[in-house]
């Protein structure tokens, strides 16, 4: 059997704390090796642990999450961070990007999803439920539009990297985008990696909202 994955969860309701460490125990997701009710004692604690993933709240007394997050990864650059959100949260997620957490998701979300999200971030990957999209593309889609012509001049998006910005905003894999567009997974992940250098994003989650905000792309 595969060692644990070694977690630390940073939340200040004690009982959705317990809720999550039982998913994660049952279907032996992980091993809970820490807790926090807030940021400033996940700063205290952590030291030494080493986890391989931090599931961290945005909003907690004392400290919230995008302190904590920065502070930590500041001292620790390769901590990998998954962020639990509630409806509402979206005006955080930018800051919480710039802070440096690697996927987000609902704390409504089900046991499947939060293994999912969980197993992606721990191995270096970002996640972004679906509903989290669809939330986002809403709120942004009903805010004034900017000036789409010049932002796309500035950076000039091709017609190809445009295609890749709508499909991932669909939700869509790398590979699932390769097979719609009949490009190698290595192309669409080249055709990303611009992207990010064009807008200066450093993942594909802030890539998303960034494309969402500015109007680069209309879903």
């Amino acid at each position: 059997m595969s060692e644990l994955r070694k977690i630390i969860l940073v939340d200040d309701h004690d009982i959705f704390r317990d809720g999550i460490k039982a998913l994660i125990t049952q279907k032996l997701i992980g091993e809970v090796i820490a807790e926090a009710s807030n940021g400033k004692i996940f700063l205290d604690i952590l030291p030494g642990l080493n986890p391989d993933l931090v599931i961290m709240d945005i909003a907690m007394p004392v400290m919230d999450g995008i302190e904590a997050t920065q502070r930590a990864l500041e001292l620790y650059p390769e901590m990998k961070i998954l962020v639990l959100s509630m409806f509402g949260d979206e005006e955080y997620y930018y800051k919480m990007i710039q802070a440096g957490a690697k996927g987000f998701i609902l704390k409504s979300s089900g046991k499947n999803e939060f293994e999912q999200a969980i197993a992606q971030v721990s191995q270096g990957e970002s996640y972004f439920s679906n509903e989290l999209l669809r939330q986002l593309i809403v709120k942004i889609g009903h805010k004034k539009p900017e000036t789409r012509k010049k932002i796309e001049d500035r950076y000039t998006i091709t017609d190809r990297e445009t295609d890749v910005l709508k499909l991932m905003c669909s939700g869509l894999s790398s590979a699932e985008i390769g097979e719609r567009l009949h490009l190698s997974h290595k192309t669409i992940e080249s055709h990303k990696a611009s992207l990010m250098s064009k807008t200066g994003t450093r993942n594909y989650i802030a890539l998303l909202i960034y494309a969402l905000k500015n109007k680069i792309i209309e879903i």
